[in-house]
């Protein structure tokens, strides 16, 4: 057997983030994410997690054996001890804590099931695989309190051997290969917090719902709100202390998409704005990937606009889009900004499922008698501690409903655009200037009562 396979390492775009760091190398992991250990018995799992995590974070199958049989080393009880394993991780992941798989995580249809439960939780994965030569292995086997035997190590070895290139096809949202054992005793692990995670930002914010290229509203909105707007409209300056939070969907349907973007832009790269994407800017960013979308709903006079500024301009709002968060909790966890609204459960969490959810609600897979996609009403069951404020679905009054507000008072059907003022929880709009677009829904009427149900998105 090999003393050190040559194998091949995950693709570049797979390793996560790390720095050097004065007295070693420093890896950066998510502070809510599941981590696999990997490695063959004998290669310092157990001793890199207990120098790097608390032992309520440290699900480890040794233990598990002995908590079922006071053996850790009783192989019959491996079954049992996974399924404990298993659903401790279910559990620990549903309360949105990090937690660490300690055992050899050898074979890929084992990893499979913990990243099915991280999944299932919204959790990001990340996998510390110890690849050690086959000799220094040995060395600290013999050195353990609990020796495994020649064979098992072996078996252990060619397992790893044979699935190490597996890993990179498995899904992990970031893999780190520790192959220096030096590197691994200096090993700094940090914690960061997702890019939805920003409880520690208390504001105070001005939320503004759906813009969609109404320029002059927006203008209008924000010198009520108190910001200095420049005479051209393209840069904003808040009142001392605040910032604007836009909601999405600054794009299509209106007629001022570029002045809208530079306002924005700008206000976000000053500080003085947070943003979050809609579901019609997402679809503007997949065409400028060249990916292929329905020019619909505004989006064939988007791209006109921006063809007309030139290639760098498209490139700066492309990577604008790229760089949002799908969602923002704040103040302390008490604000939860999406522009279609989020699910208690979903909150704090980051993966493509939220994602979607944030960009376009909670679709039923029917359609609805305009043909137009059916959502379930997620506001009638919410009961989450967070305030959720939110746009997508065009409302005729802004209103609190189970401790949200759905702000896409419809500006550009010509009704008003319209921003909360938070913590005071104070609404503040403007009229639109005109009816810049005929509603695709014939159920939209500005004088109506929002139906039982709620507006489905656009």
């Amino acid at each position: 057997m090999p003393e050190s396979p040559d194998l091949p390492a995950p693709e570049s775009n797979a390793s996560g983030p790390s720095s050097p760091g004065e007295s070693g190398l420093v890896l950066q992991i998510p502070d809510f994410c599941l981590v696999l250990l990997v490695g063959p018995a004998g290669s310092g799992k157990s001793s890199l997690a207990a120098r790097h995590f608390r032992p309520t974070e440290i699900l480890s199958s040794d233990r598990a054996r002995a908590w079922i049989t006071d053996d850790e080393a009783e192989q019959e009880a491996t079954a049992d001890a996974f399924a404990l394993l298993h659903r401790m991780a279910d559990l620990r992941l549903a309360w949105r804590r990090l937690t660490v798989v300690d055992a050899t995580n050898l074979e890929s249809a084992h990893r499979q099931q913990w990243l099915a439960i991280a999944r299932a939780h919204h959790a990001e994965t990340v996998a510390l695989v110890l690849h050690f030569p086959l000799s220094l292995v040995r060395e600290r086997n013999r050195a353990r309190s609990r020796q495994v035997s020649q064979k098992v190590l072996d078996l252990h070895f060619g397992r790893f051997h044979a699935e190490f290139p597996a890993l990179q096809g498995e899904g992990y949202s970031y893999i780190h290969i520790l192959e220096d054992p030096h590197v691994v005793e200096t090993l700094t692990l940090s914690r960061v917090p997702l890019p939805v995670d920003r409880r520690q930002d208390p504001g105070p914010f001005d939320l503004v719902g759906d813009v969609h290229a109404c320029h002059g509203e927006l203008v209008e909105l924000l010198e009520k709100l108190g910001y200095k707007v420049a005479p051209d409209g393209l840069q904003a300056v808040p009142p001392t202390g605040r910032r604007a939070l836009f909601l999405g969907d600054l794009v299509d349907r209106g007629p001022e998409v570029v002045q809208v973007l530079e306002l924005v832009m700008g206000m976000v790269e000053a500080g003085h704005a947070l943003c979050l994407p809609g579901n019609h800017d997402d679809r503007l960013m997949r065409a400028l990937l060249g990916r292929p979308v329905q020019t619909l709903h505004g989006l064939e006079a988007t791209l006109e606009q921006l063809n007309a500024q030139g290639s760098s301009f498209r490139e700066r709002v492309l990577c604008f889009f790229k760089g949002l968060p799908s969602h923002l909790v704040l103040d302390s966890g008490k604000l939860v900004a999406a522009h279609a609204g989020l699910r208690a459960d979903l909150q704090n969490r980051d993966s493509k499922r939220v994602r979607a959810f944030c960009l376009y609600g909670d679709p039923t897979g029917r359609l609805d008698s305009d043909g137009l996609p059916e959502r379930r009403d997620w506001v009638r069951e919410y009961r989450g501690r967070a305030t959720v404020v939110y746009g997508h679905t065009p409302v005729a009054t802004a209103a609190w409903r189970n401790n949200t507000m759905n702000l896409d008072t419809g500006c550009v059907f010509g009704g008003r655009l319209s921003a909360l003022r938070w913590p005071e929880k104070e609404l503040v709009s403007v009229p639109a200037r005109q009816a810049w677009c005929e509603s695709p829904r014939s159920v939209w009427d500005l004088e109506r009562e929002e139906p039982e149900g709620g507006w489905f998105g656009l």
